[in-house]
């Protein structure tokens, strides 16, 4: 009696907590890990190479994704916050505007400066030393192995409000000190636009920072200005741009590849074998200001990945196109942004989704596209002086220069630590 007792109590408890189990409703994360993991089995791109998982083993879509991104290949898939999105897709940038460098005489410079950022506005450019941070020297907080943490550390997080105090040298040896408050601005992504006079004719020249919807009207501006001056060749210097939406990569193509390549193929995206309905062509777009160049010339650096690389794929079987610099990052491929939920959304889910070829079936550069004269970036001098490394390969490849591995410069390529949070490149969204 006392056996079946604790027999009938055992099944009592277990029903109980069955019924329990059954009544507890998912938590939003769980259900958004639902969602993630039904989006990679049907429309990742290896997913027939993806590790086997227990979807019910990973609490959130952040470590569901990192347990089933195919890492041989997969160096960017990712879970982003969807709000941090929307900043992102709107040029809202929080900080103070700056990319920081080590250069090649361990000295900490201003790699690069938004023109809205305080900062700029009070003078700062490209090339500037910057010796102390908060009366910290700075130089020795990038040769740490873990400078990275210590750089944040010093410089606090990407929130308006926060106040630094920076000791600068001027190009012409003066010594300035600042004080800047990190605040929300709206970033530009043309840094630079203007016109070289070279003995081959005149010659655009265009620093691009990144793919975004409001690039389309800083571009349309910089392409005017570049019509009504006739140029005869381009340079476009990509070296920290990492990509975005591949529509705007659309526009800026078109302006480039000029009226004689308006409809023709540029792009080819294919999925993986279940979507292969989804496959197609994208062609070039017309343009309201395009330019008839003979040679394009792109300035490159390891940052240089996904639209970037597209655009000198995508033009290569129209044009002449050259790259100085460093071997690109080696993206081939682009990704739908899905949101969820769709009523309160919270997430925005970056898989890898789609291979990109050119028309000529020109893709798989997952080893990056090597320089046709290898320079180092120079970040001592600012976008338009000809002196700066980069630029200066550019021109003598031009004026008839010739190709090589190796450039004739000794530049390092340096540090450099950027403000903001991770970005989409290659980037369509489906809402």
């Amino acid at each position: 009696m006392k056996k079946y007792s604790v027999f009938i109590i055992s099944v009592l408890l277990i029903a109980l907590a069955s019924c329990d189990k059954e009544e507890k409703e998912p938590t939003d994360d769980e259900l958004s890990r639902d969602v993630l993991y039904n989006v990679m089995v049907n429309s990742y791109l290896w997913n027939d190479l993806m590790p086997e998982v227990k979807k019910e083993n990973y609490p959130d879509p952040y470590e569901l994704l990192e347990a089933m991104r195919y890492k041989k290949l997969d160096r960017w898939s990712f879970v982003q916050d969807y709000d941090d999105y929307i900043q992102q897709t709107q040029a809202i940038f929080v900080g103070h505007g700056i990319r920081i460098g080590l250069d090649d005489s361990d000295q900490t410079r201003i790699a690069q400066i938004y023109k809205n950022a305080e900062l700029y506005k009070k003078g700062v450019r490209r090339g500037w030393i910057i010796k102390k941070l908060n009366g910290v020297d700075l130089a020795p907080v990038f040769m740490l192995n873990d400078r990275g943490a210590a750089y944040s550390a010093l410089i606090g997080a990407p929130v308006a409000g926060i106040t630094n105090k920076f000791l600068f040298e001027t190009p012409d040896g003066e010594e300035i000190e600042l004080e800047d408050t990190k605040a929300s601005f709206t970033l530009n992504t043309v840094i630079h636009y203007d016109t070289l006079e070279l003995k081959t004719g005149t010659t655009g020249h265009l620093v691009f920072e990144q793919f975004i919807p409001p690039s389309e009207d800083e571009l349309k501006e910089a392409f005017e200005f570049f019509s009504q001056n006739n140029i005869n060749n381009i340079i476009v210097d990509l070296r920290y741009n990492g990509g975005g939406d591949l529509s705007v990569l659309q526009i800026l193509a078109a302006y480039i590849g000029g009226s004689s390549t308006f409809g023709k193929p540029f792009l080819k995206y294919k999925h993986n074998d279940q979507l292969k309905s989804e496959d197609r062509t994208i062609n070039f777009r017309t343009a309201p200001h395009p330019v008839s160049v003979e040679k394009v010339i792109i300035i490159t650096t390891r940052m240089t990945a996904s639209a970037s690389e597209n655009l000198i794929n995508g033009l290569k079987p129209y044009l002449e196109v050259m790259t100085v610099g460093e071997t690109t990052n080696g993206k081939p491929v682009g990704m739908y942004g899905i949101t969820y939920p769709k009523n309160f959304t919270e997430y925005i889910f970056w898989p890898i989704t789609l291979s990109i070829f050119n028309s000529a079936d020109k893709g798989d550069f997952y080893d990056g596209f090597p320089p046709d004269v290898e320079v180092h970036d120079d970040i001592t001098r600012d976008w338009n002086d000809r002196n700066e490394a980069s630029l200066n390969a550019a021109i003598e490849l031009l004026e008839g220069g010739s190709k090589s591995s190796k450039g004739g410069y000794t530049y390092r390529n340096p540090i450099i630590f950027s403000e903001g949070t991770k970005r989409a490149n290659g980037a369509y969204i489906i809402e």
